[in-house]
């Protein structure tokens, strides 16, 4: 089992042909991107700000995570590309220009930061513990809320700032965190006894 790479790129099968290991970095890309989709459709509309609660920040995470910094980076720049192209993959059916570079556009680009940083943490082994898990995921959510904010100043916002972007999130962020350092050791764990159990076969 390799030491240095992403879940899912462990998990990829031997392939000799140039068109078969394009054809499954693709399909990596593909489906970050519909996770991401469907994390947008957890969505939680709070009445002082056009900022809802979804799960997309756990989608985030887990797509860097799981397919490395390339990958991950490249299915959150796929994801923003279809809304972009007017695709209704945002929360609540958000897309377009408007959804782009309206109040929560900032959070897009925190999405492309933290899926890079989780990805390239991921590649070196800190998805493997709990604990080191918890510190990628936490440096990837601390990407998403810092950009998020600053774009997010630009806008008005009667209950404050931090009320509006960051405060009602951190509750959320820190169940998703949780769930995501949880959830890919134990990735790691299913593939090493599925290793353990090929390599006892006779």
């Amino acid at each position: 089992m390799p030491r240095n790479s992403a879940l899912a790129l462990a998990c990829r099968p031997e392939q000799r042909a140039l068109r078969g290991m394009m054809a499954w970095d693709l399909g990596l890309v593909a489906a970050g991107s519909l996770l991401i989709v469907l994390g947008a459709r957890v969505s939680l509309p709070l009445g002082w700000t056009s900022v809802p609660i979804t799960g997309q920040t756990l989608a985030v995470l887990l797509v860097g995570a799981l397919l490395g910094s390339t990958r991950g980076t490249l299915a959150v720049v796929a994801y923003i590309a279809e809304g972009a192209a007017g695709l209704p993959v945002g929360a609540n059916g958000a897309a377009g220009l408007a959804w782009l570079m309206g109040p929560t556009g900032g959070y897009l680009a925190g999405f492309v930061a933290a899926a890079f940083v989780t990805g390239w943490l991921a590649e070196r082994g800190w998805d493997r513990t709990p604990w080191q898990a918890a510190v990628a995921m936490t440096l990837g959510t601390i990407a998403i809320f810092v950009i998020g904010l600053v774009w997010l100043a630009r806008f008005p916002h009667p209950a404050g700032l931090l009320q509006s972007g960051l405060v009602p999130f951190l509750p959320g962020a820190i169940v998703k965190i949780v769930l995501a350092a949880t959830l890919l050791p134990a990735g790691w764990a299913v593939l090493a006894w599925i290793d353990r159990a090929f390599a006892a076969r006779p």
